[in-house]
């Protein structure tokens, strides 16, 4: 079980490195740089940059939900009637989820959340604002003991 630990622990941080630091990259480098573009070519890039990235957030979404769930079973034992960590934990799910809906209506076609796509820095901003509070309660939660 040590193996499978080490490796459901390892996916999960890496999976977080990896959309947090892509979402940071595209809206402090990439957003601005593609607006110095003419409108077609900067229309262009963003179809292309999101239709590879969406595939990065939907596999990323669901290396998280599965990487999590372990986790979770596996520290339950060690928490066993620790109710600040289970509402830190539960607090913590429940801000992924809205993180998960965000990065999904991002890259996303409906038109039902292209109003989110019109603003794509705004909410892309207020993803990673999230994504810095989950990482923050992890953090406390993993030297809390």
């Amino acid at each position: 079980m040590f193996a499978l630990d080490v490796v459901s622990r390892v996916i999960h941080i890496a999976t977080a490195i990896t959309l947090v630091g892509g979402s940071t990259f595209m809206l402090l480098v990439l957003m601005p740089s593609a607006k110095q573009l003419d409108d077609a070519s900067h229309q262009r890039l963003s179809q292309l940059v999101i239709g590879r990235w969406k595939r990065f957030v939907h596999a990323g979404i669901l290396l998280f939900i599965l990487s999590g769930i372990y986790n979770y079973v596996r520290a339950i034992p060690n928490h066993e009637g620790d109710g600040i960590y289970h509402a830190l934990v539960g607090t913590k799910i429940l801000i992924a989820l809205v993180i998960f809906f965000l990065a999904s209506g991002l890259v996303g076609k409906s038109s039902k959340l292209e109003w989110m796509r019109k603003e794509r820095a705004k909410w892309l901003a207020r993803m990673l604002v999230l994504a810095v509070v989950v990482v923050v309660i992890s953090g406390f939660l993993k030297v809390s003991g």
